[in-house]
Parts: C-alpha cells; sequence; structure tokens
C-alpha cells in the first residue's frame, strides 16, 4: 500500500477502475499515512476521515458495480484552506476568520464530490494568499520536501506539500501571483494556472478578485488535466498523440531572466535542451512593456487586497502577521481614480502583448529565480523577507498580469521548474504541449 502513495493520480484512478486498487483500502492508507507524518499538522489544517471514508466506501460500491463517474472516482485529494467545505473550518490561514465554517461546499469543491474524487480534508496556507514564500507563524508553515528547513512556496503551501510527502494524490490550490506555480516548482511538481474567470470564485475566500484563480498541484500533467475537469465538473481533454515538432516556445527575456540564481538556471538550461533535443524550436523575445505591467503591479494587488480585507484587519491588526499586514497596508496608498487607470492600462498592455507574441506556442522561462529560503531567516530578517518575497513572484506573476494560464513542470534541478505561459482560456492546447514536454523532461 505504501507504494500508493507515491503514484499519479491517474495511475491510481487506473488502479481502482482495473480492481487492482480498493477505494476504502487507499483512503485508510492515506489516513495512516498523515497520522504517521511528523509534519502532517504543519501541512493540514483540518482532516476530514469521517467524510473521506464515506466517499471511499461508496466509491467501492460504484467501482464494484461497473459504475464509475470519473477517471480519478475514488482517488484520495486535499483542498486548500480557502475552499469552503460544507461543516469543516475555512479559515484562509488567518486568525481573523478562526471559527469560520461554511454550510455547504464550494462549487468545486461540490463538483469533484460529484465526480467521485474524496475530499481528505484541507491544507494550510499563507495567511489570507498573500505571499508567495509560504511562511505562516499565525498557524503553522509547510516544509519544502527538498529541504525541511525551507518554506514550500505560496501561498498553496500545505496543497504542494501534501502531494510531494505522499500525504494526498492531488491537490487544489489558487494562484493570484504565483500562488499555485511557486510551491508546485518547489517541490518539484505540476502546477497550472488557470486563466482568470474560466472557474467561477463563489466560495472561494477572496484575496484580489480580478486576479484570482483556481489550479491543481499534482504529479503529473495528466493528473492537471484530470483535476481540471474535476472542478469544473467537465470531462477531460485528450492528451494523446502530443508532440513537440513544430512547436515554437519564446523565452521571455524581460525581467525573467534578470538575477536568477544557479539553481533555477540550471534547471532551465537543461530543460531547454531537451526541448529542442524532441523537435521544439527555442527563440528569445524581448517584451518591454513587461516593465510597463509591473509598475502597475503595486496597485493592482495591493489596492484590491487592502480594499477586501480593510475591515476585517484594522478592526485587529494584531492578529495578523507583522509582514502580511504591512503588504495589505501598502494598498491604502492608492486611490479609486489610481485602480480604475492602472486597470485600463494593463488591458492595453495586454492586448499588446499577446499580438506581440503570437507566433510562439507557448513563452517560456524558470518557474522562480530562486529556490526555497531558509524558514528561520525570512522570520528573523525583514529585508531578506521583503526581497525573497518579490523575487518568489517575480516570473509568474507575468501570467497574471498578462492573463494568460501557465504551466510549471519539474527539471533535473530540485526545486526549479520550467513554466509554459499561454494566451486566456488556451488551457487544452497549453496541457497537451505539457505532456509532450514533460515526455522530453523525463
Amino acid at each position: 500500500m505504501n507504494r500508493w502513495l507515491n503514484m499519479s493520480a491517474a495511475a491510481l484512478g487506473r488502479g481502482i477502475a482495473q480492481g487492482e486498487i480498493d477505494p476504502v483500502a487507499l483512503t485508510e492508507a492515506y489516513l495512516a499515512a498523515i497520522d504517521a507524518h511528523p509534519f502532517w499538522d504543519r501541512i493540514y489544517s483540518c482532516v476530514t476521515p469521517g467524510r473521506a471514508r464515506a466517499e471511499a466506501v461508496a466509491s467501492a460500491n460504484r467501482a464494484a458495480a461497473g459504475q464509475r463517474l470519473s477517471a480519478l472516482d475514488g482517488v484520495p485529494v486535499s483542498w486548500k484552506d480557502l475552499v469552503d467545505s460544507a461543516g469543516t473550518p475555512t479559515e484562509a490561514g488567518t486568525a481573523l476568520l478562526a471559527g469560520r465554517v461554511p454550510h455547504q461546499d464550494a462549487p468545486i469543491l461540490a463538483n469533484a464530490t460529484a465526480l467521485g474524487l474524496v475530499c481528505l480534508g484541507k491544507v494550510h496556507m499563507s495567511e489570507l494568499a498573500f505571499s508567495g514564500l509560504g511562511l505562516n507563524p499565525v498557524t503553522q508553515t509547510s516544509p519544502c520536501v527538498n529541504d525541511h528547513d525551507a518554506v514550500a512556496g505560496g501561498s498553496s503551501s500545505g496543497s504542494a506539500a501534501s502531494v510531494a510527502f505522499g500525504l494526498a494524490a492531488a491537490s487544489v490550490g489558487s494562484d493570484t501571483g504565483g500562488s499555485v506555480r511557486i510551491p508546485a516548482a518547489w517541490n518539484d511538481l505540476v502546477g497550472l494556472k488557470t486563466t482568470a474567470g474560466r472557474i467561477a470564485l463563489d466560495g472561494i475566500v477572496p484575496l484580489c478578485a480580478r486576479l484570482d484563480t483556481i489550479g491543481p498541484l499534482c504529479r503529473s500533467v495528466e493528473d492537471a488535466a484530470l483535476m481540471l475537469a474535476a472542478v469544473e465538473g467537465t470531462d477531460p481533454i485528450d492528451l494523446a498523440n502530443t508532440t513537440l515538432d513544430g512547436v515554437r516556445l519564446g523565452v521571455i527575456e524581460t525581467i525573467a531572466m534578470d538575477d536568477v540564481r544557479e539553481g533555477p538556471a540550471q534547471g532551465f538550461r537543461d530543460a531547454v535542451q531537451k526541448l529542442e533535443k524532441l523537435g521544439a524550436t527555442v527563440q528569445g523575445i524581448k517584451l518591454p512593456l513587461l516593465n510597463d505591467a509591473f509598475a502597475l503591479a503595486p496597485v493592482l494587488f495591493t489596492a484590491e487586497a487592502y480594499g477586501t480585507w480593510r475591515d476585517e484587519i484594522e478592526a485587529a491588526p494584531e492578529k495578523m502577521f507583522p509582514e502580511i499586514l504591512e503588504r495589505f497596508r501598502a494598498g491604502r496608498n492608492f486611490s479609486g481614480p489610481d485602480f480604475v487607470a492602472a486597470w485600463q492600462k494593463l488591458d492595453a498592455l495586454r492586448t499588446q502583448f499577446w499580438t506581440a507574441t503570437a507566433g510562439f506556442d507557448a513563452l517560456i522561462c524558470p518557474s522562480s529565480p530562486i529556490l526555497p529560503p531558509n524558514a528561520d531567516r525570512l522570520m528573523n530578517d525583514s529585508d531578506y523577507y521583503v526581497t525573497e518575497n518579490l523575487l518568489a513572484l517575480r516570473n509568474t506573476r507575468i501570467g497574471n498580469l498578462m492573463g494568460g494560464c501557465s504551466l510549471t513542470l519539474p527539471t533535473d534541478v530540485k526545486s526549479a521548474g520550467i513554466m509554459f505561459t499561454a494566451p486566456p482560456m488556451t488551457e487544452e492546447r497549453l496541457l497537451r504541449l505539457g505532456q509532450a514536454a514533460e515526455v522530453a523532461l523525463a
């Protein structure tokens, strides 16, 4: 049974379909692994064994009757602690929401449940999802699988850790500036950032509603495709017969390649060579308009985040981690007209960006320019915290600012990913490209 804990969600689903894996035994294996793991309470904020067992029994009965609901029917997964789940705490990693218990599941969780996925519980995250590091002294800081003294990446820190440590087959997180892709990259996983607006955010604790997105963290591109279908309640896309022949990839040379540290740089170089070997054409592209877009980021992110949470924050600021509190309060520096004008400028820049890059199938760069920082140093060195937090999210933020979809894949260097970014609402094409790239990088 221990081997099940390191299998992909898709492989587990196939095992259930073939009668080789019992969903009840599989769920018990995960629950036992969670209970025995030394970091379980740094990863899970709330385990739901009663729900998991009931869902596993129902799945086993369907499998026996030949009535499975989806390819992932009976597969146990975890959920970021900003996804509402009926009767269990959903506190978004903050004491401001302590004791918050929703009465119904978020639609994305309801969709996945209707397709037979088993809910293991909720996992820790950065406070109110406003950090790419995953450091959270208010609740818990999840460890990185490659360095237990380092942070897991945020804000979907527990999502990544639960999969990487074998405590969930896959997980669902959110991404506003990199919060799926950073923890996925730092824990050698696949992470998909969907297009803003593609997946409804009902029942999701917000950060910046215009930029918030939902996405899976998992072991393979196939898993990402199946998990996307699960949260949407749709059929998964066909990943058969993918190839890199004729694929054109543009390396984002503006901003994304600046000050990339040696580990991520080496991982990216090696990955590019493998992609070229299997037929991809890779070419650098300069995009100076990204400088203008990044100049708008402070108002776009902090003004909306502070506007969303101002009343709760100012009613009890002492409950917050000071670094996160300061980041939210930066939104006080901008007016309503500032915010409206910034979005108008960004919309124009987005049109220019996708026009300039229309000749490429996807844009690529290192998922993050840095490796996971040390948790203790982040707690005790404020300048280090600010520097690492901004660098962690720098490359991923391109996809959010430009409104595209984005996929990170692991490379040969631990905690160093390669990221593929494509135009809005092209997740199906991006996942097929990712499937071919995954084969090249294996």
